[in-house]
């Protein structure tokens, strides 16, 4: 039985060498069995930002193809093992009738592949009616240089985006987060500020619902505590995933308010969560079920876009996003980056995630 046409590459060291973008290439073309490449999707850790340029053509080279796309980013990763620390790249190649296509990306009913840098997402693009996934350009210090490229060449606008032709798609988000209330309506509002939550003052519903562990800690740790704004039925809205989180952005224990990142109507039900490690593995191994199902088929191979802030220092120096997905379909390659924000579906509609990973998985049509 021949191969899956196609196959990941990894390549790192000491220094930011165009080597590096060369072997992961040659790497993937040899597993894959091709002497040349349809197309390539090619990640360089954050060293490379600042001019990607050549490392792209030495890819676009090693795999004889112009479309090379992708993205810098503060961490890459393959089936193989992430890389966090060193300079270097990864690359999956396609072959056979798998290619990407950066004109009418995800027109056909294909998954669009979506990067960006922080500058350059925007509503219009993330709004556009098709099943974007991705994620946006990263580094190690959030304010340095970010890039994103397709066709051999840097995107001036910084957005990216082509259809995966040649293959059937399944998206799903995992959220991971470890919900402390039910969704309770929204009763008092001012601008940013949540004043109550049913009959209670908002931050007094947050206290309460805190576990013991937490509760008696001098500070509360707000930077673990998210707002949940549910859809649809609030009754299952947690467990079906349909919510958006919304982040704290201060507390007032003077009126018991508690200010979120985004503004909210009185009416809407929110519900308080907090980042858990084992939450999130629970949630990453019934997400990556869900995509099976969906999928309907066993994956040929893979994309995963975990937040940076969900890796291997969340998970206590192991990455249980990869781990889980490589226990579970061990023999698919698959690809990805640690992103600063994450681009998924919610609801029929495209949607930008903190604190999440973004998972497709693909087989050939």
């Amino acid at each position: 039985m021949s191969p899956v046409p196609i196959a990941t590459g990894l390549s790192y060291g000491m220094q930011a060498s165009t080597s590096h973008a060369e072997a992961a290439v040659k790497q993937a073309l040899a597993k894959a069995e091709l002497s040349r490449a349809n197309s390539v999707l090619l990640f360089l850790t954050p060293q490379y930002a600042s001019d990607p340029t050549p490392a792209i053509r030495a890819a676009a080279r090693a795999a004889g193809c112009i479309q090379v796309m992708g993205s810098t980013a503060s961490g890459i990763l393959t089936e193989q093992e992430w890389v966090l620390d060193s300079p270097g790249a990864a690359a999956m190649v396609f072959g056979g009738d798998v290619t990407l296509t950066p004109t009418q990306a995800g027109q056909r009913g294909e998954a669009a592949l979506s990067l960006c840098t922080p500058k350059g997402i925007s509503a219009d693009w993330l709004d556009a009616p098709i099943c974007r996934i991705g994620a946006v350009s990263s580094d190690t210090v959030a304010h340095g240089h970010y890039a994103v490229w397709s066709n051999s060449r840097i995107a001036t606008d910084g957005a990216v985006e082509a259809g995966i032709t040649g293959a059937h798609h399944a998206v799903t988000v995992s959220q991971g987060i470890r919900a402390l209330t039910a969704p309770i309506e929204v009763a008092e509002v001012q601008g940013y500020e949540i004043l109550r939550m049913g009959s209670y003052p908002a931050l007094n519903v947050l206290v309460q619902s805190l576990p013991p562990n937490v509760g008696d800690m001098e500070q509360i740790p707000f930077h673990l505590l998210i707002g949940g704004v549910t859809f649809g039925n609030p009754d299952t809205a947690i467990t079906e995933g349909r919510y958006r989180l919304n982040y704290i952005i201060a507390a007032d224990p003077q009126n018991g308010s508690i200010t979120l990142a985004q503004a909210l109507n009185p009416g809407e039900r929110l519900f308080w969560a907090m980042r858990d490690a084992l939450a999130a593995e629970r949630d990453m191994r019934q997400v990556i079920e869900t995509s099976y199902k969906s999928l309907g088929t066993e994956p040929q191979f893979g994309l995963l876009f975990p937040c940076t802030a969900r890796g291997p220092s969340f998970f206590g120096n192991r990455d249980r996003d990869i781990d889980q997905l490589r226990q579970r379909f061990p023999d698919m390659p698959f690809i990805g980056f640690y992103g600063n924000g994450e681009i998924g579906p919610l609801e029929e509609e495209n949607h930008l995630y903190q604190f999440s990973s973004i998972l497709g998985l693909f087989n050939l049509e």
